[in-house]
This record gives C-alpha cells, structure tokens and sequence, in this order.
C-alpha cells in the first residue's frame, strides 16, 4: 500500500442489537464484547467502496456500556445452490424455509455504538490521490447515503451512522478478549477459500486499537494461500 499522509476518518455507527459472532461458539451463536475489525470494515464498505482503494481499520471506540441479549431465533439450516435454482425454474419446485429451520440460541449485545476510525489506502499501481477518496466517504456520511444498508455483524441486525459531533463519551472499558478475528486470508481469484486470522486484543479505556503490521501479515497470509492452492490445482 502508499504510504498514508492523512489521520483516519471517523464515523459513528449504532443499533439496537448486534452480534460479532465468536467462531469458538461451534453452534450457538455468542457474541464478541466489541466489535471486530472485519465487522468495521464492513460497514465502511457498505457507505463507501472503490475497486481502487481499501480500508484500514485504525480504531473502534466504545460509545456505550457493554449490555448482552438472549434471543432464540428460527434459521435455516442449508444454503440453496444457483443449480437448484436453475432446476426449479424449468421443472417447478422451489425452497420453502419453513421445512428446513431450526431454532438457535443467541447471545447479542444491545444499544450498542461505535466510532470507527479507518484509513482509505490507494491500492500499488494506482496514481489517484487518497484524499478524494476521503472527501467522498465524508459527504456520503454526511448524506446518509450508502450501497447497501451496515448492519452490526449479523444482516438483520441494521446499523445507523452519522458523523460525529465530537460530543460523543467512549466507555471506560478495560479488558482483554484474547483472541478475536481479525479478518480472512482470501486467495485472489479463488472465490471461496480463505483462512481465518486472528489477533490478540484488548480493550483499553474504550478503545480497540488495531495495530498496522496485522495487515502486513493478512497480506501475507493471502499471497501464501493463493501459492498453497496453485500448487495443488496443478498436481
């Protein structure tokens, strides 16, 4: 990546539930006391994307204390492929999620809020100056507008977001989540095959902060992935 002369932009997102699901849960979705990296980096990319540049998470802030929900909720349990779905438009049929759910327990966090603080880095080989790039992630903020709607970790759990009014007081939380997802090691082309990388965390006085050299390492992770899988579609 350039090297990044600009400070993060901002942006504060909340909700009434949301769920950072712990990959250690197995079954049972249970939710990070904060919200990770990925997550944020969702959001940024639901307001503000181009094929050019990328997000960097710098830091999460915590904007309110951290209060959890039990919820049980009906999910289905299998994905329909775009092959039975090209059989059902010639020979009739079609999925019906009431045959196929079952009821899972959840445990989410509730008003919740945020402030993102990420850097938009220009991708090697593009000459565009980064700074447009944050120009227009403001105005969208500013605007509301967005190409899809954020949610906090889960689709049906929708986020708001404005910019902050720098009136905003981050929670004096303290603690160490030990081990939480960073983000996946995707390999290129290779749609479908990542791997997880995670990273030790702590929370202080509120703040999440996400150091620099975990992108220098998912990046190599990724190259290494895309090599792995090569190799092996060549034997």
């Amino acid at each position: 990546m350039q090297p990044y002369p600009y400070p993060p932009v901002e942006v504060k997102v909340w909700g009434d539930i949301a769920c950072f699901t712990r990959p250690d849960a197995k079954v049972e979705r249970v939710t990070y006391d904060v919200m990770t990296p990925s997550a944020a980096r969702g959001v940024l990319e639901s307001i503000f994307w181009k094929r050019e540049m990328q997000w960097r998470v710098r830091e999460i802030l915590v904007l309110h204390p951290v209060r959890h929900i039990s919820l049980v909720r009906n999910e289905v349990k299998s994905r329909v492929s775009a092959t039975s779905a090209q059989i059902w438009s010639k020979r009739g049929g079609g999925y019906y999620a009431d045959e196929d759910h079952t009821p899972r327990h959840t445990v989410a966090l509730r008003d919740v809020a945020y402030i993102i603080r990420a850097d938009a880095l220009v991708v090697p080989g593009v000459a565009a100056d980064p700074a447009k790039y944050r120009h227009q992630f403001r105005e969208r903020v500013k605007k509301g507008q967005c190409y899809r709607t954020p949610f906090l970790g889960c689709r049906e759990f929708a986020a708001s977001f404005e910019p902050p009014n720098g009136k905003e007081q981050v929670q004096d939380v303290n603690t160490e989540l030990e081990w939480m997802l960073f983000d996946l090691a995707y390999q290129g082309k290779y749609a479908g095959w990542a791997t997880p990388h995670f990273f030790e965390t702590k929370v202080v006085h509120g703040v999440l902060t996400v150091p620099d050299h975990h992108y220098d390492e998912l990046s190599r992770l990724s190259d290494e992935e895309r090599g792995k899988h090569a190799v092996t579609s060549a034997r």
